[in-house]
């Protein structure tokens, strides 16, 4: 196979089907047709393994990749499905961290287009590229896979399983032209992956939600566990080797003290509950996962699962940091984060995408940086100087850049040592400076 092969398999994943990071909205489909024939003419493949289920709106990236990278230090073949990708589409879907090669996702995608000459399905994207996760793990003979839900849960396309054990992390307010505009709206929507006899984790509890959930858990006959009720992270230092060591407590007693986390977002300490509450659920169903597991994988999620994008550290003198945190609840955790970072200048390269109002994000970034708006190179991403004009009337002043490389240049060459360069705002700008 040469590169060329995988280019074009790639152009026609991108170009050919409907996909939302590209053209937003218009490629969400709002019914599981798609996805349950393709399973059936793949032969049913996630039957063939167990499965681990994670949605929310934010925070299920970092528990999909958490979960995954305890499963491969207690031993399992483990399938990772998560999107969307930042450098390679291959980031996707991967075994022990491991992405698939190249020559796999040329072989599959010919042999979908030759069948499709008869099956004559029009899948989008995301259902395709659902479909080419669940056969690859088959086919490799994995142990369990964690699947990420890409959008809502009801009518996502990785909701044909039947995990053994479903996550929802928290409801923020996001996508709320498909998924609705109130908490419990969208909570209804990712509420669609509680099922029958499968235990469910909710990460954060929320007054407004958690009256959803409930119902649906008694409704279906399932039990329901609030983790932040159960756990906390009481505080947490930086340690010599730059993780962070988590002092984690149960019912308010020590449970796990200096519990070593190598992502750095102090965002993780609500993450951390929903993977303490969930690992405890797969022990009772016969998964073995001993306590020096546990802290084997937290301590090593980004070199076990090679996760990126999440409070990334990618550069010191000036300290320079990207984080793929874009909605409103995303953001505030940045901007948190910000706050407790010493630094002398801020310089902020921040673009976002043209389909979502950006004010509610706008209102809650730091009046005292050097903006640097940009367009990411996708058709979805907000102009740069439209975004300038929105963020003026926030009081964020800075300069519009033609692309975000010529932003990220010139924020080196005027950022001072001591100053701290942050990327951010969108998936897709991140992905850039990556």
């Amino acid at each position: 196979m040469n590169s060329l092969d995988y280019k074009a398999t790639l152009n026609y994943l991108f170009s050919q089907l409907p996909m939302f990071q590209r053209t937003g909205p218009a490629a969400y489909k709002n019914t599981l047709e798609n996805t349950l024939k393709l399973d059936e003419y793949y032969g049913h493949p996630h039957r063939k393994y167990r499965t681990i289920h994670v949605a929310g709106t934010n925070g299920k990236g970092s528990v999909s990749h958490m979960l995954a990278s305890v499963l491969q230090a207690a031993g399992y073949k483990t399938g990772l499905y998560t999107s969307p990708h930042l450098k390679d589409f291959r980031e996707r879907i991967k075994i022990n961290g491991q992405m698939m090669p190249e020559s796999a996702v040329v072989d599959w995608v010919g042999n979908f287009k030759a069948n499709n000459e008869l099956w004559k399905i029009q899948p989008s994207f995301f259902e395709l590229t659902v479909a080419m996760a669940f056969d690859y793990f088959a086919h490799q003979e994995i142990d369990v896979a964690v699947m990420e839900v890409g959008l809502g849960g009801r009518l996502d396309s990785t909701n044909i399983i039947t995990p053994d054990v479903s996550i929802i992390t928290n409801i923020g307010l996001d996508h709320t032209n498909l998924l609705g505009d109130t908490l419990e709206k969208i909570a209804g929507e990712k509420a669609g992956i509680i099922k029958t006899g499968v235990p469910v984790v909710i990460g954060t509890t929320q007054p407004e939600t958690a009256l959803v959930f409930n119902a649906k858990a008694q409704e279906v006959g399932t039990s329901i566990y609030f983790a932040d009720q159960e756990y906390t992270v009481a505080y947490s230092m930086l340690s010599m080797d730059n993780k962070q060591q988590l002092n984690v407590q149960k019912q308010g007693k020590d449970a796990f003290p200096e519990l070593a986390l190598d992502l750095l977002g102090q965002y993780q300490h609500k993450n951390i509950p929903a993977v303490l509450s969930a690992v405890n659920l797969l022990n009772e169903k016969d998964y073995k996962i001993s306590e020096d597991n546990l802290r084997a994988g937290l301590s090593n999620v980004v070199s076990n699962t090679v996760l990126l994008g999440r409070w990334q550290v990618i550069g010191n003198n000036p300290l320079t940091v990207c984080d793929t945190g874009h909605n409103e609840d995303g953001i505030k955790s940045v901007v948190q984060q910000l706050k407790n970072t010493a630094y002398k200048q801020l310089h902020f390269i921040f673009g976002t995408v043209g389909d979502k109002d950006p004010g509610k994000v706008l209102a809650l970034l730091p009046k005292q940086a050097s903006y640097y708006f940009v367009k990411a190179d996708i058709a979805r991403a907000m102009d740069a100087a439209e975004l300038a004009k929105r963020a003026k009337e926030f009081g964020l002043i800075g300069q519009v850049y033609s692309s975000v490389s010529e932003a990220y240049e010139k924020a080196k060459s005027c950022a001072d040592k001591n100053d701290m360069i942050f990327v951010g705002g969108s998936t897709f700008v991140v992905a850039e400076v990556l």
